[in-house]
C-alpha cells in the first residue's frame, strides 16, 4: 500500500467509509483466542507465517457473550476486552477482507434488550423484539401436536419461562441453548436493531456478513418455523438491501438439504458448500471419482467452500448427493478410519446439539495422514467457490482430546488453542508447508476467475481431472488418483504442485 492509499484508508476509516471488497481468495476461519491469546497475536501470526496464504479472515464473534463460545452475543457494539479493540479488528480489515457473525435469529438473554424487558415487563421498549408464547398462539394452544410440528434443536419445546421485576411468569421462544433468546423479526423495534448493527459492523470493515441460524428466524403459526417462505425471502431482501447500503454483502448460514442451499444461490446470495466435507470423505475413503464428479458439476461458483468449521462435520448436507448406503459408510468408516474419533463425541454425553454433526478435525477424520488431507485441499480449492479454511485445518490439526475431556463439549474437539511457540513449530510440518503454497497458488492463478469455468473428467473410477480456466483461457489442471491419493497439479501446462512422498 503506497503511502496515498494509506491515509485515504486511514481517513476513509475515520468517516466510517472503509470496508475492503471481497477477494477471490482463501478466508481464514478463526477465533480471536485461538491463534495465540488475542487479536494482537493474530496479526502477529498473520505477519509472520500466512503472507500470502489467505486474503481474507472469518472472526468467529468476538463480541461480548454469555454462551456457545461467543454465538449467544450480548452488545454487538463493543468488542470483548479479552480479544482486544475495534481498532485491532479494523487494523485486520486494511489487509484482509472480513466476515462478521450477525446471529439474527436470537441474543443473550443477558442483552440489555432482555434484561430491560424483565425488570419493566409491558413497559419496557423492548418487549416485542421477543416471540411471546402467549402471543404467538391462540388460546388453549400451543396443543402437544403445535409443539411436534416445530422444527427443533433439542428434545422439548423450544420455551423459556421468564420471571419479570413484578412477579409475573411468561414463556418466550428459545431455540438453542438456554443463553440465546429468539427475536422477532417481523417487529419495528426489532428492525431498528437489524439496521444499527449492519450499520455499525460495516463501520469497523466488514465487507460480509454471516448471517448465523437465520433459517429459524420466521416463525410462523400452523408451520414447523424453519425456512419458511415466502417470508424468509422477505426478511433475507430486506436484510440484504440494508447492508448494500453499506457495501456489505451476506452469507446466509443453514446446515440442510443441499437443495435449501440452490435455492439461495438462486437468489443470488452467496451459500456455504457444507456438502463437500462428506463428499469429499467418501472419495477418499472409497476410492471412487463418481459422487464427487457429479457433485462438482452442479456446484454454484458464488459460494464459499469448506472442509472444516468451528461446528462438526454435517452429514445432512450430503443427503441424496450420497445415498443413504454411501452417507452411513462414511460415518462408519470415519469412526473406523479417523484418529480418536468416537461416536460418544458426536452425542448428548457431550452436549452435542445436532445429531447430524459429527465431532473431528478434518485432518483426523483422515486418519491424521498428510497424503490424504492434502489432496482433500486439493480438491477443495479446485472446486467452485472461494474456499474457507479453519484455523485447526490451516495447521493440519489433530483431535484435541484433552480440551474435549476436560470440557465435555463434543465440538472442542475441533477447538484446540494454539500458542505462538506452538505455531511456530506447527508452520514447518511438510504438510502444513504443502498446503501453504497450494492457496497460496489458488489465490494469485488467473484460472479461478469465478466469472469462468469449471471442467470435471472421470477416466476411470479412482481418477478425477479438474479444470479451471478463466475468459482468457488460463488454465488450472488438478489430476488425483483417489485411490493412491497421488495428485499434481499444472497451471498453463507447468506444474506448480505434486503430493507429498510417502
Amino acid at each position: 500500500m503506497n503511502n496515498f492509499s494509506f491515509h485515504l484508508v486511514a481517513f476513509l476509516k475515520k468517516i466510517g467509509g472503509y470496508t475492503m471488497k471481497i477477494k477471490n481468495e482463501a478466508m481464514l476461519i478463526t477465533y480471536c483466542d485461538s491463534l495465540g491469546n488475542n487479536l494482537k497475536d493474530l496479526n502477529k501470526v498473520l505477519d509472520k507465517h500466512l503472507n500470502g496464504v489467505v486474503g481474507g479472515i472469518h472472526l468467529l464473534p468476538f463480541f461480548p457473550s454469555t454462551g456457545d463460545r461467543g454465538f449467544a452475543p450480548s452488545d454487538y457494539t463493543v468488542v470483548d476486552q479479552a480479544f482486544g479493540t475495534w481498532e485491532e479488528v479494523e487494523a485486520l480489515g486494511e489487509k484482509y477482507y472480513l466476515m462478521f457473525d450477525f446471529m439474527i435469529n436470537h441474543i443473550s438473554r443477558e442483552s440489555k434488550f432482555f434484561q430491560d424487558f424483565k425488570q419493566n415487563h409491558e413497559d419496557s421498549p423492548y418487549k416485542d423484539m421477543f416471540i411471546r408464547i402467549h402471543e404467538f398462539f391462540p388460546e388453549n394452544r400451543p396443543t402437544p401436536e403445535d409443539i411436534d410440528l416445530i422444527y427443533k434443536r433439542k428434545d422439548k419445546a423450544p420455551f423459556q419461562e421468564v420471571t419479570f421485576a413484578d412477579g409475573t411468569t411468561e414463556q418466550v421462544w428459545n431455540t438453542f441453548g438456554e443463553e440465546q433468546i429468539d427475536l422477532d423479526v417481523t417487529k419495528e423495534v426489532t428492525k431498528q436493531f437489524i439496521k444499527d448493527t449492519l450499520k455499525d459492523m460495516a463501520s469497523h470493515g466488514c465487507s460480509l456478513i454471516r448471517l448465523d441460524a437465520f433459517a429459524y428466524a420466521i416463525k410462523k403459526l400452523d408451520t414447523n418455523d424453519f425456512f419458511v417462505e415466502p417470508e424468509i425471502w422477505e426478511l433475507l431482501d430486506e436484510v440484504r438491501e440494508e447492508a448494500a447500503k453499506y457495501d456489505c454483502e451476506l452469507l446466509p448460514e443453514i446446515h440442510e438439504h443441499y437443495t435449501i442451499q440452490m435455492k439461495i444461490a438462486d437468489h443470488d446470495y452467496y451459500v456455504y458448500d457444507f456438502a463437500l466435507p462428506m463428499i469429499t470423505l467418501f472419495s477418499l475413503y472409497s476410492g471412487k471419482s463418481n459422487r464427487l464428479a457429479h457433485w462438482l458439476k452442479m456446484s454454484p461458483m458464488k459460494q464459499f467452500t469448506t472442509l472444516d468449521t468451528h461446528d462438526g462435520i454435517g452429514v445432512v448436507d450430503a443427503k441424496d448427493l450420497l445415498t443413504d448406503e454411501e452417507l452411513n459408510y462414511t460415518s462408519e468408516e470415519l469412526y473406523k478410519v479417523g484418529a480418536n474419533v468416537k461416536k460418544i463425541y458426536s452425542s448428548a454425553s457431550y452436549n452435542n446439539l445436532d445429531i447430524y454433526q459429527i465431532n473431528s478435525t478434518y485432518y483426523s477424520a483422515l486418519g491424521d495422514d498428510d497424503r490424504s488431507y492434502l489432496l482433500a485441499r486439493a480438491i477443495q480449492c479446485f472446486a467452485p467457490g472461494i474456499p474457507q479454511i479453519y484455523y485447526v485445518g490451516l495447521l493440519a490439526g489433530k483431535n484435541d482430546i484433552e480440551l474435549l475431556e476436560n470440557t465435555k463439549e463434543g465440538r472442542n474437539i475441533n477447538r484446540h488453542y494454539y500458542t505462538l511457540p506452538e505455531i511456530d513449530e506447527e508452520v514447518k510440518r511438510p504438510v502444513v508447508q504443502a498446503l501453504f503454497n497450494l492457496l497460496r497458488f489458488r489465490n494469485t492463478a488467473s484460472a479461478f476467475d469465478l466469472a469462468g469455468e469449471i471442467l470435471v473428467e472421470t477416466p476411470s473410477e479412482e481418477t478425477i481431472i479438474i479444470t479451471r480456466k478463466d475468459s482468457q483461457e488460463n488454465r488450472a489442471v488438478l489430476t488425483a488418483n483417489l485411490q493412491t491419493k497421488d495428485f499434481e497439479v499444472k497451471h498453463n501446462g507447468e506444474v506448480v504442485l505434486t503430493q507429498l512422498a510417502e
